[in-house]
């Protein structure tokens, strides 16, 4: 009797602890494919927007690759649970929403997923200002006491001076959490370098898909690495302010 009683007990702790956990819908992840190069110029700018049309220059398996470790093993540090991506992306509400700041007619349809490439299933969601697309996903997803967004770019650093110098690749990782009120609960931005790097002509760098995917992937291993080490202690204090 006192085995069943203690049994009892414990299961209905276990089940009160996990019901007390909030709940988190990720609305976004997605992967931005044109490089920042506003450190080079137009002529960079141009070489960027070639680079980023040409369908070598492929980020999907590095934009696969984060997401896996994201749910898989970067969740983990959250005091709150990720709600199942299946119960978002099949979501009928989500499915048919269109972001605010989607072309959908004239020559810019079709722009927020050409350079934006997203997690099969997911809606681009750019950062705006006034947060109005948080508050309709937040309606959408109601059972939710939040919703996320995640997203990687990347960056071209100069290393050096003027036309003599070289480039790196930074990858740049950006997680916003919103409470069921809209607003901000953190914002995290993390960042790395790829040890690869590549040669200037003229002050604008090499981009071509042999040269810059491999150090779009090595800025990718580091800033995973760093995530591993600094993600816990960004987001302590965070399951207080949903």
């Amino acid at each position: 009797m006192k085995k069943r009683l203690l049994t009892a007990v414990l299961l209905l702790t276990l089940t009160c602890g996990y019901a007390q956990n909030k709940k988190v819908a990720v609305v976004t992840f997605y992967i931005v494919k044109q490089l920042d190069v506003t450190d080079f110029g137009s002529a960079a700018q141009v070489a960027s927007i070639k680079l980023s049309d040409n369908p070598d220059f492929d980020l999907k398996p590095t934009l696969h690759k984060f997401h896996d470790e994201f749910f898989n093993s970067y969740s983990k540090n959250f005091p709150f649970d990720l709600i199942p991506e299946d119960q978002v992306i099949n979501n009928e509400s989500y499915k048919t929403y269109v972001p605010v700041g989607t072309a959908t007619e004239g020559p810019l349809k079709g722009e927020d997923i050409k350079y934006n490439i997203p997690v099969e299933g997911y809606k681009v969601v750019l950062p705006l200002m006034g947060h109005e697309n948080e508050r309709n996903l937040l309606a959408i997803f109601n059972q939710c006491d939040g919703v996320m967004k995640v997203y990687i770019e990347f960056k071209l650093v100069k290393i050096g001076f003027g036309g003599m110098g070289v480039a790196k690749v930074q990858a740049l990782t950006n997680v916003a959490l919103f409470n069921k009120n809209g607003d901000k609960v953190f914002s995290i931005h993390e960042d790395a370098a790829s040890k690869s790097m590549s040669p200037m002509v003229e002050g604008v760098p090499v981009m071509t898909p042999e040269k810059i995917l491999p150090m779009c992937e090595s800025a990718m291993d580091a800033l995973m690495k760093a995530l591993d080490k600094d993600l816990a202690k960004m987001v302590r204090k965070a399951n207080a302010k949903l």
